[in-house]
């Protein structure tokens, strides 16, 4: 029982050591904010997964890329196909959630979207993406 407690309790108690260090040092806590890359069939569908992602607060900002070549294997078959890919900076912590709302209106099958945590970078970027999207 105490090692399930401790596992549904370790993001709230990650999340307060976090908040605990960058309070005490002034500084950015790697990881803490993430990168998320959607890839899209055309401009308009990702300009409306763009926009309904930024309506949810779900983001801070989105890049949306221009066509790219993609190659993958689908259904034993290699495709080919041109894609619009999205850059979306938000907190870690909406990882999850901005992946479940985005499986939800993209109209892909599966979907791409993937995330890696960001290092290092401008802590005033990193301040105003958390001025912009909302805490747990």
């Amino acid at each position: 029982q105490v090692v399930i407690l401790a596992l549904l309790l370790y993001p709230v108690l990650r999340s307060l050591a976090l908040q605990l260090h960058a309070a005490l040092t002034g500084g950015y806590v790697s990881g803490t904010h993430s990168i998320a890359f959607i890839n899209c069939l055309n401009e308009q569908i990702a300009k409306d997964i763009a926009r309904a992602i930024m309506d949810k607060k779900l983001a801070a900002y989105v890049n949306i890329l221009p066509k790219s070549l993609a190659l993958y294997s689908w259904k034993g078959e290699l495709e080919e196909s041109t894609e619009i890919l999205l850059l979306v900076k938000t907190r870690t912590s909406k990882i999850g959630e901005l992946s479940n709302y985005v499986r939800s209106i993209h109209p892909f099958e599966i979907p791409e979207i993937i995330s890696l945590p960001i290092d290092q970078g401008n802590p005033l970027y990193f301040k105003w993406i958390e001025e912009s999207v909302p805490r747990d």
